[in-house]
């Protein structure tokens, strides 16, 4: 089977799992959305898991990729690329086709440290953290470490924020709050 019928299969999965949660999507449902038979989906993939592993990489490769692709469009000096990491938010929340984050759900519907499944989830949130304090070591914070989850949390917060309530309010207050963050990190201590 041509790759672009793997490929078709994989961006019905993302959004079907995106829109309807993990365990809420049965191969079925997918099947019929993508248009191809039971076989075609077992040909690539063993099973459901497996799909949604497949599609989790794909995902954590396309939303680092971008993530580092806009902040470095966004921030001229490594402070702005800190300040950069909130600036889209509002954009993704407001998005028609937001429904929060990918593997926070996957965390969520398979909470199982030891699930493979779960483990790509944490495994992309470590990835990102590690993104952010590579940031906010360039921009010289003194604990680049603490100020990368500091970050993280008020990205995820907002995240869920938003997609429980709705709404870029929790955009705004991620922003406002990382500035605060930010500032307080970087700022020279006061000389005794």
């Amino acid at each position: 089977m041509p790759a672009s019928r793997r490929e078709h299969l994989l961006d019905t999965a993302i959004d079907l799992f995106s829109e309807q949660g993990y365990r809420a999507t049965g191969i079925d449902t997918i099947l019929a959305k993508a248009g191809v038979a039971k076989m075609t989906l077992y040909n690539h993939f063993k099973s459901k898991d497996e799909l949604i592993l497949a599609a989790l990489r794909r995902v954590d490769e396309r939303t680092r990729a971008h993530f580092a692709e806009e902040i470095s469009r966004r921030g001229a000096t490594p402070e702005d690329r800190l300040r950069a990491v909130f600036d889209d938010l509002e954009r993704w929340f407001a998005d028609p086709a937001f429904n929060g984050c990918l593997f926070i759900k996957a965390a969520a519907d398979y909470p199982d440290a030891r699930d493979p499944i779960h483990a790509l989830a944490a495994e992309h949130k470590r990835l990102i953290r590690q993104f952010l304090e590579g940031l906010a070591r360039e921009a010289a914070a003194r604990d680049p470490a603490g100020l990368a989850q500091q970050l993280q949390l008020l990205f995820d917060g907002a995240t869920v924020q938003a997609q429980v309530c709705g709404g870029t309010e929790a955009a705004l207050q991620a922003r406002t709050a990382a500035e605060t963050l930010i500032q307080a990190a970087i700022r020279p201590l006061p000389q005794s």
